[in-house]
């Protein structure tokens, strides 16, 4: 795995666990052993949904939890309060992630009171600008 990672310098996260072990006839532990390999040497690390992210020393990560991530939207888009919130597809398709992981993040700006809930069918909208400390 350390092969195809050196020779796709592209190459942002590992294949699925399913299709290593279908492309080198392996387990599925020896794929997880050879997660944990690439773990501890720092050349990939896990991400929400279990992926694996390569970790490349030229490419900044934002390894904030997402939540915190999405709130920082409201400031970089300036959204003020009453403005209708980006979906949780566009969020998911921006931040690389599932829609549940989405959903999860939004559910905790929700409880803190940044953002009006939407429902299903729904558009959640800002509720309160976060200051910098909330957002940190």
């Amino acid at each position: 795995m350390r092969a195809e990672i050196e020779a796709h310098p592209h190459m942002t996260e590992l294949p699925a666990a399913g299709d290593i072990m279908r492309a080198h006839k392996v387990s599925r532990g020896v794929v997880l052993r050879a997660f944990a390999v690439l773990r501890q040497e720092g050349v990939a690390e896990p991400v929400p949904g279990g992926r694996w992210r390569i970790v490349r020393t030229d490419t900044p990560v934002d390894r904030r939890p997402l939540e915190q991530r999405i709130a920082d939207l409201i400031a970089t888009e300036g959204l003020e309060v009453g403005h209708p919130f980006p979906s949780a597809a566009n969020l998911a398709d921006r931040f690389g992630v599932s829609r549940p992981t989405v959903s999860k993040a939004l559910e905790k700006l929700e409880s803190i009171g940044v953002l009006a809930g939407g429902g299903q069918g729904k558009v959640r909208t800002v509720r309160a600008v976060p200051t910098r400390e909330e957002r940190s």
